[in-house]
């Protein structure tokens, strides 16, 4: 099975959201099937077959989360960063400030599915290229 380090050194070739879908290759070969990724620190949980699962440490401070989700402004800053023009930390900032709690992907469907603290979906992406 993958562990965090595997994944972790994919990560480290993402410098913005334009390098997301040649991640999302890299650690489906790896065996991943699904991520949780949470905006408060960044420490997602992965999974793979037969209930297999790990979690990486948390990447920063918590960020506070905003209480209530501003989804026309979190569409504008996933287009900004999905052209490459901020940085994932940036990213995470924007989600917090506009009330997204976490996304989880699914590499069985290619999406992307981003969440408000209430458990309401926001947005459900097709992964690019699939």
């Amino acid at each position: 099975m993958f562990t965090v380090e595997q994944i972790e050194q994919a990560h480290e070739r993402v410098k913005s959201g334009a390098d997301f879908p040649k991640y999302i290759q890299e650690i489906k070969a790896l065996g991943v099937t699904t991520f949780e990724t949470w905006v408060k620190d960044s420490h997602t949980d992965y999974f793979g077959e037969n209930d297999y699962q790990t979690s990486s440490q948390p990447q920063y401070e918590e960020l506070s989360i905003a209480a209530t989700n501003q989804s026309e402004a979190f569409k504008q800053y996933l287009k900004t960063h999905q052209r490459g023009e901020t940085d994932y930390y940036t990213f995470c900032q924007h989600c917090a400030e506009t009330g997204i709690e976490k996304w989880i992907v699914s590499l069985q469907q290619m999406t992307c599915t981003y969440y408000d603290q209430a458990g309401n979906e926001i947005l459900v992406e097709q992964i690019p290229g699939y």
